[in-house]
């Protein structure tokens, strides 16, 4: 698979701009709400929106390290080949729609945490954030350019598979968090 390395950028950063609009009309909902759960081991939306949060907090910075400072070198490459790793965990991120149940690791999941509204201000701020990256992004060769990953050191992903990999699991939970309040509002 090979796509413009800008039509990557733009359809990440649509995505990105959803999940902040839709999570800024979770801000008008009651906290009760937002802290259902429709199973006691089940998610609830703020904990959904945590954990996307918690991703952040270690992407964000990885990916603000990775990325050269200037954009004097190299030209970026005009078209973007996944790497065969880097695109089987972007694939499977994308939500289905019978999502199939991933483990998450413990200090990524945030059940029974005690969360308030200010997670989705954090999501929103890190989502900001997340977008800034992908437009700097466009000056940057998304293969050349390797980031670290979250569950080991020795494994790097080409930043256009990290990009797509994040952006992918965001939208992974938001389509969680609005099965949820779904559920709640059915219930």
């Amino acid at each position: 698979m090979k796509i413009s390395s800008l039509q990557l950028i733009s359809e990440l950063k649509e995505i990105t701009s959803q999940n902040v609009q839709y999570t800024e009309t979770l801000l008008n909902r009651p906290e009760n709400e937002l802290n259902y759960r429709a199973l006691e081991n089940s998610w609830s939306v703020l904990e959904c929106i945590e954990h996307l949060n918690r991703y952040g907090n270690f992407y964000i910075p990885e990916i603000n390290r990775r990325m050269p400072a200037s954009t004097s070198g190299p030209a970026p490459k005009k078209t973007f080949s996944p790497g065969v790793l880097g695109n089987y965990f972007a694939k499977s991120m994308l939500p289905k729609e019978k999502l199939n149940a991933m483990k998450t690791f413990k200090t990524m999941n945030p059940i029974h945490s005690r969360l308030d509204k200010n997670v989705l201000n954090i999501f929103i701020d890190q989502q900001n954030q997340w977008s800034d990256l992908l437009e700097r992004a466009k000056n940057i060769d998304l293969e050349k350019t390797k980031t670290g990953i979250s569950i080991s050191k020795l494994i790097k992903l080409k930043l256009g598979d990290t990009f797509r990999f994040i952006t992918y699991h965001n939208l992974r939970h938001i389509e969680q968090a609005k099965r949820v309040l779904e559920m709640k509002d059915r219930g």
